[in-house]
């Protein structure tokens, strides 16, 4: 550019950054989605992507009024927190384009940091206007607003429109300019689009590419990643089974049928290969229940395809504490910056393949804040889920809600795997995918995965622990799993091994990580756990005992027994008699019992081993259909979150009750055990965020409520000084008066008795 001003109007101050300059940072990264994006679910792709680039050059324009570049400059100015995309819209009226296309364009823009109801407000209460209508009507003018009209005469024309010429944009320069804000505000509301309306997707996906382009770009970054085929050469190296082979033929939705250990991640990446050579780029989410089973996922899946660049990311909610952790443990030590731009990379588009839980795609169908860019991200994208019998009727339905708008309105290509699925959620599925293929690993295939040996045990589990030890005395691995975190705990006390751990929800992200990692890197002689080991970890053991549980999860657990079938036959020891406190975590007692009949049946037949073909029969036979109950709160919440969908879902809307609802539905309640506060506030004063939070644990929100009531609960706050502006800020956290161990976990049932701050009890 010739322009004398170029290098001096700046778009960033901390370092000092020319418009012209974030301007084509943010057209780099537009080239990269360009390229990553070859399925968008828009007839016009062309067009839209003209759009794109228009937004992307005219979305920080505003910034170039004076008074916000004396403002970056640190100088004396008159800005008072203006709002620069405001003044950026303006331009897009001088555009030469269609009037849809300026209104799609500058709606955009507009919202490209805040909500419509957050400017609408703004510009209430900041500016004059020479009309009323219902935004206004509750604020008077005064002297002390702007005239909008004014201020954006200030910014220098002669610039825009060099700028404007240099990246090929028409425009018509108007000699007097008129431009009512408010009315432009309202006019944004009337034409925001929920799903149903013909320009729902336009808007959405223009809002998430910009919104993209400029925060990836703001983040430095310079490459999106890809998957090219000859990343799934590791896939070659043994003889493909005959279902993995027709998984990798398969074009469109799949749903495959194969036991646990033959293979099934393998045969998803298979197939992915073929979508992506059939269809070209989209970006990949593989879907799993537990934060567990995600970050050992996330390091398999790694290890394979990150070889000279990371192509792998994971999401979840305590992903944060995962990477301060993991990090710690390497060679390479990264400084605070590149930690930061770690977790970005993870949690942006960077990767192309991000292992995730169903929630950290559902907040963006609850409409939170910045949804638009999670959502351009599922453009064309490829969804496998692992194991998606393990959810719950609620958050199945939610699941089936997501698969509808992902396939309905994103043209997602689906791949849904299963070790077993009850008949009448395979009847769901196939409805929400339609046309779609069924694979099924060999009968001759599942006859060689005889592994399993059915041992049922009358009593109680915490009646028969000498048995158990009898087993660990003969140096056997022995894998023990409980249906509640204080039973674990209290077996766990009680069985003595050279090399044991315990896993559970009840430990803080720190422990649980320590835990975890001892299962990576050490030979453990005992594992006890809850429900968190069901599903993906990559664990193999001797032997199991287990408390009776509904059948598709006994079957998850005994996968992790015998998994590389190279034990022979191994045992699986079920006890019939549940703890008192069962109910709450199984609820259906008719479930467990039918499940203890096949049990029966199958331990009566063949020396009760386990045939691997019989299971699905089984499986049909414990959950005939969901029970009156369950499927009640099915169609509640999937007719409920379907309708919220199609007509509430608006760009640059935003609802606070939703946000609510997703955030006590998904992320629980988080407490900090007393014994931890010292160390808390250590780390508050040493602004290492992540790992004081990662002392906190998760407690359900009924056990909360209970804990209040008992007087169990303290608010307080914590105070501590930033060691980047000196100021000094608080944080209110629940402080629980209950013992915690680093070996055990949080003790619910256990008053904490030592070192009680005076404010407990």
């Amino acid at each position: 550019m010739s322009y004398k001003n170029d290098f001096q109007v700046l778009a960033k101050s901390e370092p000092e950054m020319t418009l012209h300059h974030h301007i084509e940072d943010c057209l780099h990264i537009f080239s990269e989605l360009k390229l990553c994006f070859h399925n968008l679910p828009l007839a016009g792709a062309d067009c839209f992507w003209k759009s794109v680039y228009t937004a992307v050059v005219i979305h920080d324009l505003g910034k170039a009024h004076p008074d916000f570049q004396a403002l970056l400059r640190k100088m004396k100015n008159a800005w008072h927190m203006q709002r620069h995309e405001l003044f950026s819209v303006c331009f897009i009226e001088q555009m030469k384009i269609a009037d849809v296309e300026k209104r799609l364009i500058a709606f955009a823009v507009a919202g490209h940091h805040k909500s419509l109801d957050e400017l609408a407000d703004y510009v209430r209460k900041n500016y004059k206007s020479s009309r009323r209508n219902e935004l206004w009507d509750d604020f008077e003018d005064d002297e002390e607003k702007k005239e909008f009209i004014n201020e954006f005469g200030k910014i220098d024309q002669e610039y825009v429109n060099v700028l404007l010429s240099f990246y090929g944009i028409d425009f018509e320069e108007k000699d007097k300019f008129e431009y009512e804000i408010i009315e432009q505000i309202r006019n944004f509301k009337k034409f925001r689009a929920v799903a149903e309306s013909s320009i729902f997707l336009n808007q959405l996906l223009l809002v998430g590419a910009l919104k993209q382009c400029d925060h990836l770009a703001s983040a430095g970054i310079k490459a999106l990643g890809k998957l090219e085929l000859r990343d799934f050469d590791f896939l070659y190296s043994h003889a493909l089974y005959i279902h993995q082979q027709e998984a990798s033929e398969a074009i469109g939705h799949v749903i495959l049928s194969a036991p646990t250990g033959s293979g099934k991640t393998e045969t998803a990446l298979l197939w992915l290969k073929k979508q992506l050579h059939e269809n070209g780029q989209g970006r990949v989410f593989y879907v799993l229940p537990f934060t567990a089973s995600i970050n050992a996922m996330y390091e398999r899946l790694d290890g394979n395809f990150s070889k000279d660049e990371r192509k792998v990311g994971m999401q979840h909610g305590k992903l944060a504490q995962y990477l301060e952790y993991r990090l710690s443990e390497d060679d390479e030590i990264l400084d605070e910056t590149e930690k930061r731009q770690l977790l970005e990379d993870f949690k942006s588009l960077v990767t192309p393949l991000k292992v995730v839980t169903p929630f950290q795609l559902l907040k963006h169908l609850f409409g939170l804040r910045g949804f638009e860019k999670g959502m351009f991200e599922w453009c064309g994208c490829y969804l496998i889920f692992d194991e998606i019998h393990a959810y719950d009727p609620k958050v199945f339905a939610q699941v089936v809600v997501l698969l509808k708008f992902m396939i309905g309105y994103m043209k997602a290509n689906v791949h849904i795997m299963t070790a077993t699925l009850p008949g009448f959620m395979r009847r769901e599925l196939e409805v929400v995918l339609g046309t779609c293929t069924e694979i099924h690993a060999t009968r001759e295939l599942y006859e060689k995965f005889d592994r399993h040996r059915v041992r049922l045990q009358s009593g109680k589990l915490i009646d028969s622990l000498n048995d158990i030890q009898n087993r660990l005395d003969q140096r056997q691995h022995v894998l023990v799993v409980c249906n509640t975190v204080a039973m674990a705990q209290q077996v766990f006390k009680k069985l003595e091994a050279e090399k044991k751990v315990l896993l559970h929800g009840a430990f803080n992200g720190a422990d649980r990580y320590g835990q975890e990692k001892r299962l990576r890197c050490e030979e453990i002689d005992l594992l006890v756990g809850t429900q968190a080991i069901e599903v993906s970890l990559d664990i193999d053991y001797d032997c199991i005992y287990t408390e009776p549980a509904p059948l598709d999860a006994l079957i998850q657990r005994f996968g992790r027994v015998n998994r590389k079938r190279a034990k022979g036959i191994c045992d699986c020891c079920i006890f019939e008699e549940r703890n008192d406190t069962d109910h709450f975590i199984y609820q259906d007692a008719q479930v467990i019992e039918r499940t203890l009949a096949v049990l029966c049946e199958i331990e009566c037949e063949n020396d009760g081993i386990i045939k691997e073909y019989f299971l699905q029969q089984a499986i049909d036979y414990v959950y005939p259909d969901w029970n009156e109950k369950n499927r009640e709160e099915y169609n509640n919440v999937m007719n409920f979150l379907e309708y919220d969908v199609v007509h509430c879902l608006s760009p640059l809307e935003y609802s606070e009750q939703r946000e609510e609802e997703f955030t006590r539905q998904f992320n629980g309640i988080q407490v900090l055990p007393v014994s931890l506060k010292g160390l808390f506030q250590d780390f508050l004063d040493m602004n290492q965020f992540i790992k004081a939070e990662s002392l906190l644990v998760n407690v359900s929100e009924k056990r909360f409520v209970a804990l209040l009531k008992q007087g169990q609960l303290i608010k307080e706050k914590f105070a501590f000084e930033s060691g980047k502006t000196g100021k000094v800020y608080e944080k209110d956290v629940y402080v629980i008066n209950r013992k915690y161990s680093h070996e055990l976990g949080l003790l619910i049932n256990e008053d904490e008795t030592e070192n009680v701050d005076s404010c407990i009890l």
